[in-house]
């Protein structure tokens, strides 16, 4: 079974160039993607099976067509929290204490299987692919690509630092800094094969930040991410000396909360396919909030 990947119409500006020119300069359409639909789909013009090399009339009506993906994962039901959906993408607000995807830890009951489970609701045969990952105790907005073509063009805009995730964390002490920039290497540990540290050898990371109130011996801070490194914001803020609350593989407490009080607030991007400017929000979960009115009685989170 063949399912579309893509379909455009050519414009006036694409007359004349190839199926190939306008499919990988125009549309993101990758080399691979295209020896796949050559050779197990099919790429049509107007309907008609063609060559990549044909040119194009404005009108032309373009589709690729690639093999329908068959999902390892084992369907399981779960109630999940959809903020939007279409043709290219799922966002999802992950609640804290889900894992993303299968590990030798945790072989089922990830979100990987709930979505694997709603796609076979809908009859839809798709394999999952998180655009942005979450630590399992860490809450918010989460992009799921529902595409091989999708999920390349994301990975080309988190290259061009075109993919915006804001965090909201609660801290441990009060922020000096109103703002700043942290551009600090991260690696493995020496001593864990799960933790991270700021290290010369590491790869780079970088995460801005901005202090938004400070309260009773804790403060509440946005980042903003530049890159994805693992535990990259708890590594951070550890580094500067304020440890997120409830992080206690980072030097936080527990003692109010119990996990890292992380959560992913506020996506933007420019859709892939439409080139829409694109937004969602994300309040505080309840843990969270329960933590901000007990540190910042009186303020309002705005």
């Amino acid at each position: 079974m063949l399912e579309e990947l893509l379909q455009i119409t050519a414009a006036k500006r694409h007359e004349g160039m190839t199926i190939r020119d306008v499919l990988q300069k125009d549309f993101g359409v990758s080399r691979r993607l295209l020896v796949r639909a050559k050779y197990q789909g099919d790429i049509t013009r107007n309907g008609v099976s063609v060559y990549v090399t044909e040119r194009l009339k404005e009108g032309d009506v373009v589709r690729v067509l690639v093999p329908a993906e068959e999902e390892m994962l084992a369907p399981e039901p779960m109630d999940l929290n959809i903020r939007y959906e279409d043709e290219d993408i799922l966002v999802i607000a992950k609640p804290a204490g889900l894992v993303v995807h299968p590990t030798g830890n945790h072989s089922s009951h990830t979100l990987a299987n709930g979505v694997a489970h709603y796609w076979q609701e809908r009859g839809e045969q798709r394999k999952f692919r998180p655009v942005n990952r979450l630590d399992k105790d860490t809450s918010g907005l989460m992009i799921v690509a529902k595409n091989q073509w999708a999920h390349e063009q994301f990975s080309r805009l988190q290259k061009e630092r075109q993919l915006h995730r804001y965090y909201i964390a609660i801290v441990e002490g009060v922020c000096d800094e109103t703002e700043g920039v942290i551009d600090e290497p991260i690696g493995l540990r020496d001593d864990s094969i799960i933790a991270r540290e700021v290290r010369a050898d590491g790869q780079q990371a970088v995460t801005r930040f901005r202090v938004r109130q400070r309260g009773a011996g804790m403060s509440l801070v946005e980042l903003k991410l530049e890159t994805g490194r693992t535990h990259q914001i708890r590594v951070h803020m550890s580094h500067l000396g304020y440890p997120l609350a409830g992080d206690d593989m980072y030097g936080g407490s527990r003692a109010h909360i119990g996990r890292q009080a992380l959560h992913a607030a506020r996506l933007h991007f420019a859709h892939p396919r439409t080139g829409q400017e694109m937004e969602w929000t994300e309040p505080l979960p309840e843990d969270m909030a329960l933590l901000y009115r007990t540190f910042f009685a009186g303020e309002g989170l705005a």
